[in-house]
């Protein structure tokens, strides 16, 4: 058979991005990203009290600027996967295809996850 005239796909010169692939990519990235900080963490807490380290220290590491920067990264991440879910489920449950539905979805999603993150963020500083 002769594969002259088919181009490759996806041709990656021709190829336009859109918000429903850009958060499909996005929701497998950060599904990665979660579970290797649930495994962390959890392997952190079993470090700690096996070794029956001060709780002082984990105070002051969660208080640094880092310690800031992955919790309010962490809540991003755990909220724009949750509410990135929401979405597939409605698409599960057969609403929402159409493009503009799509489109405003996604969007939501995006902006919707940094206000939820901002909301977590800001609940669990007063919490503690």
């Amino acid at each position: 058979m002769q594969y002259e005239k088919n181009p490759l796909t996806p041709h990656l010169e021709i190829y336009t991005w859109h918000i429903s692939s850009l958060l499909s990519i996005t929701h497998r990235i950060v599904g990665i990203i979660n579970l290797v900080a649930i495994t962390l963490i959890c392997l952190g807490v079993i470090i700690i009290s096996a070794l029956n380290i001060n709780y002082d220290s984990v105070f002051l590491l969660a208080n640094s600027f880092l310690g800031k920067f992955i919790s309010l990264g962490l809540s991003w991440t755990f909220s724009y996967h949750i509410l990135n879910e929401i979405r597939h489920l409605a698409w599960d449950l057969g609403y929402g295809f159409d493009l503009k539905t799509s489109n405003l979805t996604g969007i939501l999603t995006i902006f919707g996850s940094f206000i939820l993150s901002l909301i977590i963020y800001f609940v669990g500083k007063a919490l503690i």
